[in-house]
């Protein structure tokens, strides 16, 4: 066993150092630009700060230690008052690494220790910052053999590695074919607008624009290709983000968990128990319902608000929907996963209309009435308003088979959410005036996950329905 302390690589300071400098960035740009005149004096202070930082962060690293001893993840530091955490094997639920930049160039990794306790609004256990891919690999081996051979660990390396099983690795076409489809290029345009009208009043944009309103009346052509080259831009940029995001995506299992790496510039390694699995949501976009693709999550008791990433887990980045289940089947044995829903009913389709007209209304109106007469042109937002609530409409659905409940619902993405009957938290029936007189109701169920809860919700079922839905999660022998 690994029993002698041992230190973080060197590169963990300068980890320590940067971190320190962005919490004080916004407080030390403050007092330069609004502080005291006297030069001296802020250049003074400045220096001080810089040196307070690197001494700190230097005595942070060289007074922080870890050993693996008696079963523990022992953890000491503190660089006036010495503390000590000991994490027993048995609390650890997972163990994620990643490659930062820093880590990369080292062949380094960072550990994240998440334990039973840590997923709730804090951050994780314990992270070790900087060490090297032995040492990782070995403390995961020590981990794995403690959890699933349920022995002690004797004083060295395991003797034999725990077998791996390879679930899903993404081939260079679904990853051409996962970033293609991502609907990234709307979220890279909000960000760049956002960013340029942070500077509105440094940039006259009322004189820009009202200079160009001749030239943009009489270059339509023009406008319309730079929307779209802007467009393209952004398109590319969505497309080589994500390509470099999950490059080299792969699920695995080892021995009780599931691990799920991913990275081209930045390599992280998640670990999901799978005892924590609270549910599993197969979602499908505009973009890939119509081509049979698909995207599954995992929905997880780990993360926590700081750390949803650990909560709701991408496992299937992109898939035919028709081999899910020969994926997963084998290993999520505990779930039907080719389970039919039932529809709603149709005579429900005209509230499904109606509530998607009077969403849209407020939008239209307020072109229609002040804009006249080209804001009639905003009454097409009927269209795409009618064609949606359709679709909500036809993909709302439920079924109940044996000990596990199916809820399939649309926002804009169309969700189907597996869940077992002991892993729902709460399950509600909602009544409104209108849909009691039409003996309809809304049923919520809420498995947990992260820092709070998730689920599904499926409007305008019958009455009927719902309550066998009910009393099916309510009864007990």
């Amino acid at each position: 066993m690994m029993s002698e302390p041992k230190r973080l690589h060197p590169i963990s300071a300068v980890v320590n150092c940067l971190k320190q400098f962005k919490e004080l960035m916004i407080p030390f740009l403050v007092f330069v630009v609004f502080g005291s005149k006297n030069g001296l004096f802020q250049l003074l202070i400045s220096v001080g700060v810089i040196v307070i930082v690197l001494a700190t962060g230097i005595l942070s690293w060289l007074r922080y230690s870890y050993r693996l001893e008696e079963g523990e993840l022992r953890i000491e530091y503190g660089v006036f008052i010495r503390k000590k955490r000991y994490i027993p094997f048995e609390r650890i639920q997972s163990l994620d690494l990643s490659e930062g930049v820093l880590q990369r160039p080292f062949g380094l990794v960072r550990m994240k220790v998440e334990t039973a306790g840590s997923s709730g609004m804090g951050e994780a256990e314990a992270v070790l910052t900087a060490i090297s891919k032995d040492e990782a690999n070995f403390i995961q081996q020590t981990l794995f053999s403690a959890k699933n051979a349920d022995r002690d660990i004797g004083g060295e390396p395991p003797e034999k590695e725990v077998p791996e099983d390879f679930l899903y690795k993404i081939s260079p076409g679904e990853l051409l074919l996962l970033a293609s489809t991502s609907g990234g290029a709307g979220v890279v345009l909000s960000a760049v607008f956002a960013f340029v009208f942070q500077f509105e009043e440094l940039i006259p944009y009322e004189r820009v624009f009202s200079g160009l309103q001749g030239f943009i009346s009489n270059g339509v052509i023009f406008i319309s290709i730079l929307v779209f080259i802007g467009f393209l831009i952004a398109w590319v940029i969505a497309l080589v983000g994500t390509m470099v995001r999950y490059a080299g995506f792969t699920v695995k299992k080892i021995g009780d968990d599931l691990i799920i790496s991913s990275g081209l510039l930045e390599k992280r390694q998640l670990t999901l128990p799978l005892h924590r699995i609270q549910a599993i949501r197969v979602s499908e976009n505009l973009i890939r319902q119509p081509l049979g693709l698909s995207t599954v999550f995992i929905e997880s008791a780990g993360g926590s608000a700081q750390n949803n990433e650990s909560a709701r887990v991408m496992i299937l980045p992109i898939i035919k929907k028709n081999r899910i289940a020969e994926v997963l089947s084998p290993y999520l044995m505990d779930y039907s996963l080719e389970t039919a829903v039932f529809p709603a009913p149709k005579r429900v389709l005209k509230r499904y209309l109606l509530r998607g007209t009077i969403m849209v209304l407020p939008v239209i109106a307020v072109p229609v009435l002040f804009f006249r007469p080209w804001g009639y042109l905003a009454l097409l937002l009927l269209i795409p308003s009618a064609i949606l609530s359709y679709l909500k409409f036809k993909d709302a659905g439920w079924m109940m088979n044996n000990q596990q409940l199916t809820l399939r619902y649309r926002t804009l993405i169309k969700n189907t959410v597996l869940m077992k009957k002991s892993r729902i938290q709460s399950l509600s029936i909602q009544e409104s005036f209108f849909q009691s007189r039409k003996e309809l109701a809304t049923i919520t169920a809420v498995v947990m996950s992260g820092s709070g809860g998730t689920g599904g919700t499926v409007v305008d079922l019958e009455k009927e329905e719902v309550y066998a839905l009910y009393e099916w999660y309510s009864y007990t022998k």
